[in-house]
């Protein structure tokens, strides 16, 4: 029996309060594990969508495009509104008479139900799947990506483990060995897998508004040149020997002496239009001089439509890195849970593995965080879950911390800890926001001026090490005598050559 709009737009407006009410409910109820966390956040957006749902029908239905309403309100204060209640009335007793056995569970049901499963959660199906070895939200499951990781044709074959603390690290890949479509399905996979796991433990993020961050941090990144592992030489796209120093010419006439192939190698250099005249290339070239390449007019440079379209894909597979790169920060404590998890399982004999099934057969589904182990003096924890012995911990040096300023002060328990973290995702993130890169020079570099002054000296002394044009090319006269570039030009102006 099709209900009127008057009885839809009330039975909207209960399950709206009655929604609202749920809501309130969930959100004031404490819940004492991490599975219990997890089912109440995704109750509350089970509440959520429902009510956005409601929301959007009884919009609808009060702008009345169709004029239904209108019609069905006019006819109830209308002339003749005793026979349309009776004839309401006639087809609601027909309609039972025909289903005779048909029964209407009240909507307060579905509500106590809801309720019945936040007040009782071990008696209900859980809300989410999770893997095994996700333990519930707590750890990753990247095995998966593991393996189509270690099928790229260029990847360094390294283990599981080693695969947690470096996956994130794509500054460290080739750009030209990046373009290819198994790159691009891997890390498809693995945003996928980033952003799914997200929604699963965390479904409350606004996650349109988490994209859009990435995406506006991408761009300005991108047209910066500063995107990790993306980042742009201005220089790159001269080709070596081709590229032309304009100090020693004053005047356009003076490069017009060059001739027309040299001029048009020094125009391609800088990726502008190389065609017209002798005096043309010449006066295009010269403007250029005392110019920064990137700001000249956009019509001086050449169309190059393969440069455009591998710029594209270039930057669609950068994108994708920064999907990565945003969600890994986010799962960051799920990430170290992980590799912790990782090297106790490695680190367990086989009784211990069989004794361990054994325990989760007969516990069933019992929680292991509500039994917490007896730690006075905050051990930390070994594979079983109990505290190690404390001759271990004095032997491994766990009771000293050690701080690192480039990771934001963050304190690493243990000398084997801390020589770890350099090269792990933090200390690696931290090197990145500083603009230097995580070489071998700066091992042990914890100070953020420590590891400024460092990179100023290598790069002073990269800059001593490099080729000097004016002082270091040598040129030969007719006479046979080898002199410096500068001397070379000053002789061939005067005509002295």
């Amino acid at each position: 029996m099709s209900a009127t709009i008057i009885e839809e737009q009330r039975n909207y407006h209960e399950e709206y309060e009655r929604l609202m009410d749920e809501m309130v409910a969930e959100k004031l109820h404490k819940t004492t594990t991490h599975r219990e966390n997890i089912n109440s956040q995704h109750r509350a957006y089970y509440l959520y969508e429902r009510l956005q749902h409601c929301a959007s029908e009884l919009i609808r239905n009060y702008n009345d495009k169709d004029g239904v309403r209108k019609r069905e309100v006019d006819q109830l204060g209308g002339p003749n509104e005793f026979q349309v209640f009776y004839n309401s009335l006639r087809k609601i007793k027909d309609h039972h008479k025909k289903y005779t056995n048909e029964v209407a569970a009240p909507m307060i049901v579905e509500f106590m139900e809801l309720r019945h499963q936040r007040e009782n959660p071990d008696e209900h199906e859980e809300w989410v799947e999770f893997t095994d070895e996700e333990g519930y939200g707590k750890y990753l499951d990247l095995h998966e990506c593991y393996e189509q990781f270690i099928n790229l044709k260029h990847a360094t074959k390294i283990n599981y483990l080693t695969y947690l603390t470096n996956f994130d690290r794509f500054f460290e890949f080739p750009k030209d060995k990046k373009l290819n479509s198994d790159y691009k399905k891997y890390l498809r996979s693995l945003q996928d897998y980033l952003v799914g796991f997200m929604k699963r433990i965390n479904p409350l993020m606004n996650f349109k508004k988490e994209t859009e961050r990435i995406l506006e941090e991408f761009e300005e990144q991108w047209m910066g040149g500063t995107f990790p592992g993306w980042s742009r030489d201005p220089t790159s796209a001269m080709k070596a020997g081709n590229n032309l120093d304009l100090s020693p010419f004053d005047s356009p006439e003076e490069l017009a002496s060059l001739g027309l192939d040299r001029l048009k190698t020094a125009l391609q250099a800088l990726n502008l239009k190389c065609g017209g005249t002798l005096i043309e290339r010449a006066q295009r070239l010269y403007s250029t001089k005392g110019q920064d390449v990137n700001k000249l007019d956009p019509t001086m440079y050449a169309k190059n439509k393969k440069n455009k379209d591998e710029t594209e894909k270039q930057k669609e597979v950068a994108q994708m890195e920064a999907y990565v790169y945003h969600y890994t920060e986010l799962l960051s404590e799920q990430r170290q849970a992980t590799r912790e998890n990782v090297e106790r399982k490695q680190a367990r004999t086989v009784d211990e593995v069989d004794e361990e099934d054994d325990d989760d057969i007969e516990d069933g589904s019992e929680d292991e965080e509500d039994v917490v182990p007896y730690n006075p003096k905050n051990l930390p924890l070994g594979w079983d879950g109990k505290p190690i012995p404390y001759w271990l911990y004095k032997l491994h040096g766990l009771n000293l911390y050690f701080n690192c300023e480039i990771c934001g002060n963050f304190k690493y328990r243990g000398p084997k800890a801390f020589q770890r973290h350099f090269a792990e995702w933090r200390h690696a993130h931290g090197m990145r926001c500083l603009g230097i890169p995580n070489t071998a020079h700066f091992a042990n570099v914890t100070l953020i001026e420590d590891a400024r002054s460092l990179w100023s000296k290598i790069k002073d002394e990269k800059n001593r090490e490099r080729f000097q044009k004016e002082t270091e090319e040598e040129f030969e006269d007719s006479h046979g005598n080898v002199v410096s570039r500068k001397v070379y030009q000053d002789l061939k102006r005067q005509g002295l050559l």
